[in-house]
């Protein structure tokens, strides 16, 4: 599903009128109703329910007056606070406003401190209050009685039904500006919005429902687009039947390169994990002091002892033994507890720079890399990197919290200029394509933050790449599944008790569900 801004909805309202010719009185009429519907759906019948609806002056009050007709025609008992001079209402909202006039439903003015007095009175005695009182079309902070009436209903106690967006919260980013309405469900028309998607900002939002308000579809698949939040139904694509008459070799060889004194346990989990999600054959090539341990642990990965440093990490000296091991293998993971040992560091870029198939770099290889991004251009080979926001905040040489900030935006320029996919992570995981194309993930949770958590994501990447098809389709489906991993894992043993080794317990489950769901175009 796609994901917008505020300046592309508005541009797919007028277009869906001027195209199309659907009249934004009736997608007003749409969105309107569909509130309605939705509030019933969560809340239940809402006759004798009393009703608050907070509007403003633009066209998500225009929502909300349409909203209010339509619970009022379902015999709640609805009143309408007005935080605007009537005079300032204008076009379809005005309309809207009129034709609700006529039912007789009270409209109170809420513009001074007694009158906001009133509104809080009124919410108090509420059943539910329904907040449309500046949807996209907010530009800064919240001031005023306007800030007060958002005030007023998150200290009434009662559940709030934002109409589009919570009245406060921006739509483009993740952001808190200023004060900002905390729902209970948000009703999005059309598309969701980005502010709806992305954290901290979407802790605002609580449950999110997209409603359809009439857009034709064409519009909501546009191509121009290029945010979308992933669903089971697009990551099942990157997972098809297997053909009876395959063989390991089918499925793709991955060579992990990973591993040092004291985090063994990074290589064992992400070279596991690639054979969990289907990978055919996976090679671990280790420091050659750590083989036997891991020969011994490891009973499905075969390995490969490499020369080391006397720290017990690789060395820049098993260059020679590690590009021939390249021949005949599908994708390399690097990185997973490697260390920054300035000769491991070595190895990283020379591999980096030798290799020509694609290559999942995380951790240790993204720590190789120091501050000098630029160089990521030298490299031939299809990349994947995996940074969180510190490591990419360093490779940029950035704050972190500019990262954190700006996470599509900064995902995007990385993955365009130095063309590679970049795989954001933390909570809701921005994945960028060289094409500038982002997709951000919805599956995952606090839990996950926990050791090891990255080195499965490194072998679910390596491991989906490893069985062919387009390198950007097997990323974001990996990140998905390793998000849906997490979250099975949470509901067994709580987030708080969680091993990234249950994380990976968890993904043959993960893909029986994706699986189950079915790609989109079978739809």
């Amino acid at each position: 599903m796609k994901v917008v801004t505020a300046k592309e909805m508005r541009e797919l309202d007028r277009r869906a009128t001027a195209e199309y010719g659907v009249p934004s009185l009736l997608l007003m009429e749409n969105a309107g109703a569909a509130v309605a519907v939705e509030v019933v759906r969560r809340f239940g019948p809402v006759r004798g329910k009393r009703i608050v609806v907070c509007c403003g002056k633009g066209n998500n009050a225009g929502d909300g007056f349409v909203a209010a007709r339509h619970l009022h025609n379902r015999e709640a008992t609805v009143r309408v606070l007005l935080c605007a001079k009537r005079a300032e209402i204008a076009g379809d909202p005005r309309i809207n406003l009129q034709i609700l006039e006529k039912t007789g439903l009270p409209i109170l003015p809420v513009e001074t401190a007694e009158q906001l007095a009133g509104a809080r009175d009124a919410m108090a005695g509420s059943d539910l209050v329904l907040d449309a009182l500046l949807g996209t079309g907010l530009t800064g902070a919240a001031k005023g009685v306007t800030a007060g009436l958002i005030a007023a209903m998150n200290e009434a106690g009662r559940p709030v039904v934002a109409l589009d967006l919570p009245s406060g919260l921006g739509s483009d980013d993740g952001l808190l500006r200023g004060p900002c309405v905390r729902a209970t469900l948000t009703v999005t028309f059309g598309l969701a919005k980005r502010s709806l998607i992305l954290y901290p900002a979407a802790v605002a939002a609580g449950e999110v429902v997209v409603a359809d308000i009439g857009m034709p579809a064409p519009l909501l698949r546009d191509p121009a687009i290029a945010v979308e939040v992933l669903e089971a139904a697009d990551v099942a694509a990157a997972l098809p039947p297997r053909d009876p008459d395959a063989h390991k070799g089918t499925f793709g060889h991955v060579l992990v390169v990973a591993g040092s004194v004291g985090k063994t346990g990074a290589a064992a989990l992400c070279s596991l994990a690639a054979l969990r999600v289907g990978a055919g054959l996976v090679t671990l090539a280790l420091p050659e002091s750590l083989n036997d341990i891991m020969e011994a642990k490891l009973t499905e990965v075969m390995t490969v002892p490499l020369p080391e440093t006397e720290e017990r990490t690789l060395s820049s000296a098993a260059l020679e033994r590690l590009l021939p091991l390249l021949e005949g293998k599908a994708v390399v993971a690097l990185g997973p507890g490697l260390s920054t040992h300035p000769s491991t560091a070595a190895l990283v870029w020379d591999l980096m720079a030798g290799a020509r198939l694609p290559l999942v770099v995380d951790a240790d290889g993204i720590n190789a890399l120091g501050h000098h991004l630029e160089a990521l251009g030298k490299i031939t080979a299809p990349l994947v990197l995996t940074p969180h926001p510190g490591e990419l905040s360093r490779l940029l040489t950035v704050a972190t919290q500019e990262v954190q900030d700006q996470r599509i935006p900064i995902a995007q320029k990385v993955a365009q200029t130095y063309n590679l996919t970049l795989v954001l992570k933390g909570a809701r995981t921005v994945i960028a394509s060289p094409k500038g194309q982002v997709a951000i993930n919805p599956t995952g949770n606090p839990g996950m933050a926990t050791a090891g958590s990255g080195d499965v994501l490194t072998g679910v990447l390596a491991g989906l790449i490893a069985q062919g098809g387009d390198l950007d389709v097997k990323v974001r489906a990996g990140v998905y599944l390793h998000g849906l991993a997490g979250d099975l894992a949470a509901e067994a043993v709580t987030g708080e008790a969680m091993l990234a080794g249950e994380i990976l317990d968890r993904l043959p489950e993960a893909i029986r569900r994706v699986k189950a769901a079915g790609p989109l175009h079978a739809r």
